[in-house]
């Protein structure tokens, strides 16, 4: 029997896993490249740690230590990023805050998290007007003498292995949104961010070349973690304050940009903006919904190339990717068929499955439905303050996602709805989803989402909102006839209720908050 009692972990060959460490090889190796663009300034990699020390110098000298909760409410901005590194380097714990939130919900999750103090912008402050927790702002620019400037001055020293003790360590406190009843605070880990950080650079071809617009809010599980992987790779950050096909063209095209991550919401603002092509392709991971044909067609014609990624909070951002590369079909429609589905786990992702009730496997036939479970180091800890969520998220020893799944022979995963947004429709089950792609492939349709609402003879019955594009004349006997040609009698939506669909700050629309509005009109 192989006897391994003198080979225990020692200093010298066991080190915790944190993705501060990520900063420090990028330091040492890439320390004069371009790490941060921020309006008129760049910044390198040495001088953007020198900004991470000012921060870390700052918050120490508020009483900031091990285990406390920095809370910070800002936007795409270098000093959220710098947070990223600054508060874990100091063994405490990052509460990124959705900038979005209503001040009833800041003030919950603040207390809840029990922060120490919060940080924040001028766009962001008045969110925050009247809650207990110290608040602090950050200059509006570098130099103005507005607030907290953490971009110049002296830069002390930046230690902070003694303060990761355990790679188990939390490194931040992200709260769930977009759902009813009160945000779950997920914990991640170090070992975790580490490692999805890591994936990440190799799944997506991130290298010291790449230049990543930050289209996708920081605060939204760590930017899928691309704040520490973007940065393991020593690639340019191009941060992006507020989401808008001007700047973001404008970007694009200033730095040359690689990559950037978003909602499909997004890329639906850039295809009713224009024509406008970047001068370089760029390679976009979105997530939330399948990309439609249309949706396809325009972004390729606009050099962008797009892949499917799905994860959650809980799952530090990306569990699975879906990018074809050179193996993607010739016809739009073809590839859109392809990018419907969810793909392959991503390569720090131990373990995916789709199991039935009773938590058997179901076929790999593309037909069989069941749920998403999850099984990994980048998984959450769990829910903080919460036994009963994490115990009832984690029974049969997997991560319980309330994703309805398919799995294609191949072993590529599909999600066909969240359990929640199945409807039954007399006995029926329809599938939001793909009443959504119907409705997305019309012309006119820029945005749209089926719910379902109560009826009482079928229970419930599908109801389509539909965010028209700009001067389209779209009419309810128009989206009636197209739905006609396109789905079954059974499966079409009952009724079309147009307007602006309400958001989260990440761009996934708020189901909850339709299928309130139905249940009203319903009953009105």
């Amino acid at each position: 029997m192989f006897d391994a009692q003198h080979l225990a972990a020692r200093s010298a060959n066991f080190r915790p896993l944190t993705p501060l460490d990520l900063l420090e090889r990028t330091v040492e190796v890439h320390g004069t490249r371009p790490a941060v663009a921020w309006h008129d300034r760049i910044w390198d990699y040495t001088e953007f740690r020198q900004i991470i020390a000012r921060m870390a110098h700052w918050l120490k000298a508020q009483g900031v230590g091990r285990g406390d909760v920095v809370s910070v409410m800002l936007t795409n901005r270098p000093e959220m990023l710098a947070a990223h590194f600054a508060v874990p380097a100091l063994g405490a714990v990052l509460n990124a805050l959705n900038t979005r939130l209503a001040g009833e919900e800041i003030a919950y999750i603040l207390d809840h998290a029990g922060s120490r103090l919060v940080l924040c912008e001028a766009r962001t402050a008045p969110a925050l007007e009247g809650v207990a927790t110290p608040v602090t702002m950050v200059c509006e620019r570098p130099g103005d003498g507005t607030g907290l400037d953490l971009f110049e001055g002296e830069a002390p020293a930046l230690d902070w292995f003694g303060n990761v003790a355990s790679e188990t360590q939390a490194i931040a406190l992200n709260y769930t949104s977009g759902t009813t009843g009160r945000p779950k605070g997920v914990v991640c880990t170090h070992r975790g961010a580490y490692l999805n950080a890591v994936g990440n650079v190799m799944m997506l071809g991130f290298t010291s070349e790449m230049r990543y617009l930050w289209t996708l809010p920081m605060f939204h599980c760590n930017g899928w973690c691309h704040t520490w992987g973007v940065t393991a790779a020593g690639g340019l950050h191009v941060c992006l304050e507020q989401v808008d096909p001007v700047p973001i063209f404008e970007l694009i095209g200033r730095h040359q940009v690689s990559h950037m991550c978003c909602a499909p919401v997004v890329l639906y603002m850039i295809l009713d903006h224009g024509s406008n092509a970047p001068s370089s392709r760029v390679k976009v991971m979105t997530g939330g919904a399948a990309p439609t044909p249309t949706l396809l067609a325009g972004m390729e014609e606009r050099g962008f190339d797009l892949v499917h990624g799905y994860g959650l909070t809980e799952s530090y951002g990306p569990a699975t990717l879906n990018d074809p590369g050179a193996d993607a079909p010739g016809t739009v429609d073809e590839r859109a068929a392809m990018l419907a589905r969810q793909g392959y786990r991503h390569n720090t992702t131990a373990g995916i499955a789709i199991v039935d009730e009773t938590g058997q496997e179901v076929p790999y036939d593309g037909q069989s439905e069941g749920e998403i479970v999850l099984r990994s180091n980048t998984v959450m800890a769990g829910y903080y303050r919460d036994p009963e969520a994490t115990e009832a998220a984690f029974a049969g020893g997997f991560l319980h996602t309330g994703d309805v799944a398919v799995r294609h022979p191949d072993g590529q995963i599909e999600i066909r709805d969240r359990a929640k947004d199945v409807v039954i429709s007399g006995g029926e089950n329809i599938s939001s989803i793909e009443l959504e792609t119907v409705l997305h492939k019309h012309p006119d349709v820029l945005l749209a989402a089926v719910v379902a609402a109560p009826h009482e003879k079928w229970g419930e019955t599908p109801w389509a909102f539909v965010e028209p594009r700009k001067d389209s004349a779209l009419t309810e006997a128009d989206l009636d006839g197209f739905c006609r040609q396109h789905l079954s009698g059974f499966k079409r939506p009952r009724r079309f209720v147009f307007g602006e669909l309400p958001k989260t700050a990440t761009g996934k629309i708020q189901k909850f908050l339709l299928r309130e509005t139905a249940k009203r009109m319903v009953t009105q």
